[in-house]
């Protein structure tokens, strides 16, 4: 399947494998918010730490807003393959298109990690 058009860089299976990690980590010990429109309001709102966006949506425009408000309020993103695989970390039966970490919990350092390797891919993009 071909890249979407607004995934604006590659992320590799370990920075994904990361973000899942990441992801299921703050579900247990601080607080997520799961599905685009709420995603959307903690962006505008400043209280996302990391925006998680799947790439198999359908249809694309559904996130393709997603980078862009990030980029407006500085806030990180990043790229994972499968919305299918977003579900069980968030600790639902059903796949989500996106979601994001509103207090970290836990998994601050493994957010750190995926923010400092997607800003070295942002920046060789």
């Amino acid at each position: 399947m071909a890249r979407p058009f607004f995934a604006k860089f590659e992320t590799p299976k370990e920075i994904s494998d990361a973000a899942y990690e990441a992801l299921r980590q703050a579900k247990q010990t601080g607080k997520v918010r799961k599905g685009t429109n709420e995603t959307t309001k903690a962006v505008e709102r400043g209280v996302a730490k990391l925006v998680i966006i799947a790439e198999d949506v359908e249809p694309p425009e559904v996130v393709a807003h997603l980078p862009i408000i990030c980029d407006e309020r500085s806030v990180p993103y990043v790229f994972v393959p499968t919305r299918a695989n977003m579900g069980p970390a968030l600790g639902i039966d059903v796949g989500s298109a996106s979601a994001c970490i509103v207090e970290a919990g836990d998994s601050q350092p493994l957010i750190d990690q995926v923010v400092s390797a997607v800003a070295k891919l942002k920046s060789s993009a």
